[in-house]
């Protein structure tokens, strides 16, 4: 077993033979950087990132997705006063926001003389989406081969209103999250995180009965061990799940998302 494995599982047997190279060894190192340095990116990385974000799969060519590049300081602080008070989001040398956006589409309708009727369904606001978040994953995997780091921001949705309006965004577009990017902080470093084991998540041809108990119960332990060796004292993951979606207090301010996007012209019918 590898130590990308090991790290990433810490326990557990893997199939001999099983295949690997080094696109996957990087995929399994990947963790969230919270802590960065005070260094410009090379030039030429937004585009080199914008390219590998825009050869991710899209949803028919829709290409229902857009980017903003956010490196003006001021801008950032106020973003992250937005999203929680997130101080990486200040730090970062450069802050990406991920647009579900169908104005683009809207505005060749226009120019055809043509209504669009489907912005109005959930499945179109689910595309837009889905298109984002797999440009964003190929950007992340694109700027960790470059040495890079990066975080999510997902709490750029707390205050999705207010976040719509410093970003001057039309009808039709909305931010899905943020994705801090730059140089991690070697005096900070950020481990691999475990996840729960193939085995609770993996099923076959069928959603199968629940066996998982006992291996969400070494889960817990794993990753309690985890955060020890963080420093940190934090609820098993089972409880730290079950309290995340207990009630809508936790949300801090997502509850109100679905209006908002009825605002932005997403009707979610």
């Amino acid at each position: 077993m590898s130590s990308s494995l090991n790290s990433r599982y810490r326990h557990g047997e893997w199939p001999q033979g099983a295949p690997w190279n080094d696109v996957i060894e990087s995929l399994l190192q990947h963790s969230s950087v919270r802590s960065y340095l005070d260094k410009p990116l090379p030039e030429g990385t937004l585009h080199t990132l914008v390219a590998a974000a825009q050869s991710a799969a899209t949803s028919s060519n829709l290409q229902a997705w857009s980017l903003l590049a956010i490196e003006d300081p001021a801008r950032k602080a106020r973003l992250a006063e937005l999203a929680g008070n997130q101080a990486h989001i200040r730090q970062a040398p450069l802050f990406l926001v991920w647009l579900a956006d169908l104005s683009r589409i809207d505005r060749q309708a226009q120019r055809q003389d043509v209504e669009l009727g489907a912005p109005a369904y959930l499945d179109s606001l689910l595309v837009s989406s889905i298109d984002a978040a797999l440009a964003a994953q190929n950007a992340v995997v694109a700027l960790e081969s470059l040495g890079l780091g990066s975080v999510y921001i997902g709490a750029l949705r707390n205050n999705l209103a207010a976040v719509i309006d410093e970003l001057q965004l039309p009808p039709l577009v909305f931010p899905v999250f943020g994705l801090c990017v730059g140089y991690a902080d070697p005096t900070r470093p950020s481990a691999v995180k475990p996840r729960l084991p193939q085995k609770v998540v993996l099923h076959r041809e069928t959603y199968g009965q629940p066996v998982e108990q006992q291996l969400v119960d070494d889960y817990d332990q794993h990753i309690a061990a985890f955060y020890r060796e963080q420093g940190l004292s934090t609820p098993s993951w089972s409880q730290q799940a079950v309290e995340r979606l207990r009630s809508i207090h936790t949300l801090n301010g997502r509850e109100h998302i679905s209006a908002v996007l009825k605002g932005q012209r997403f009707e979610q019918k």
